[in-house]
């Protein structure tokens, strides 16, 4: 099955590298879909263009599975918004989609026009309990300063058959048991209406495509066979 790998904030293609490689060998074609702005060395990049460059991989691919991670979980659900009927189904790993009309990754200071990687100060905890110093160091010399026009991007949503699309949230610094109570609680709206909602638990931090690259391709690989 084609599964279409869509990096978070900071996040270039390569992340996936790890991820793609152990998919290739159980037999799927992994796309790790190259984002606008997210390693090309464009700073005036936007949301739009980096949904459109989701949608060109969905146009390209047959019925793929659609991964978004952290913030990108809304790029993956703009995409079923899209293309509902191309889309075979959506995995969040970390994250939820935002709703219409909220701004994509509005979450920290924009400086001279992009959104740098803030720091671990602000990824401590279960964030990056997983990640040693040295796998932190890496990820900051790698981390791509994401352009405003993208974390500042107003998300829009059309089509109520996004709600159809089976959705998996693969859940790595939280538990399903959190996942559940925050929906409860009317923090995941979008999510509250999807007619096929699943919950995978995966022992990692936030970046799991760096820690658990073998168990998230294996994760994400029997999500897709059960579609």
């Amino acid at each position: 099955m084609d599964i279409l790998l869509i990096g978070g904030l900071w996040l270039d293609a390569s992340a996936w590298d790890a991820v793609a490689s152990a998919m290739r060998e159980q037999g799927h074609r992994p796309v790790p879909v190259a984002l606008p702005g997210q390693g090309d060395g464009s700073t005036s990049a936007t949301l739009d263009d980096q949904v459109a460059a989701v949608l060109t991989a969905v146009d390209a691919a047959d019925r793929p599975l659609v991964v978004g991670h952290s913030a990108a979980c809304t790029l993956a659900w703009l995409a079923a918004d899209a293309r509902p009927d191309a889309v075979a189904g959506v995995a969040l790993v970390g994250g939820m989609p935002g709703s219409d009309g909220d701004l994509y990754a509005d979450f920290f200071d924009v400086e001279d026009g992009v959104m740098p990687f803030p720091g671990w100060h602000a990824f401590e905890g279960p964030d990056s309990a997983d990640l040693d110093e040295e796998a932190k160091a890496s990820f900051s010399a790698r981390a791509v300063p994401v352009p405003e026009g993208v974390s500042r991007g107003v998300v829009r949503l059309t089509d109520e058959r996004r709600f159809d699309v089976p959705v998996t949230l693969v859940c790595p610094e939280f538990t399903p048991g959190q996942a559940k109570e925050w929906l409860e609680a009317g923090q995941m709206p979008e999510l509250a209406r999807t007619r096929r909602l699943e919950y995978v638990d995966i022992d990692s931090g936030h970046w799991p495509m760096f820690t658990r690259p073998a168990e998230l391709a294996a994760l994400l690989a029997h999500v897709a066979e059960g579609l």
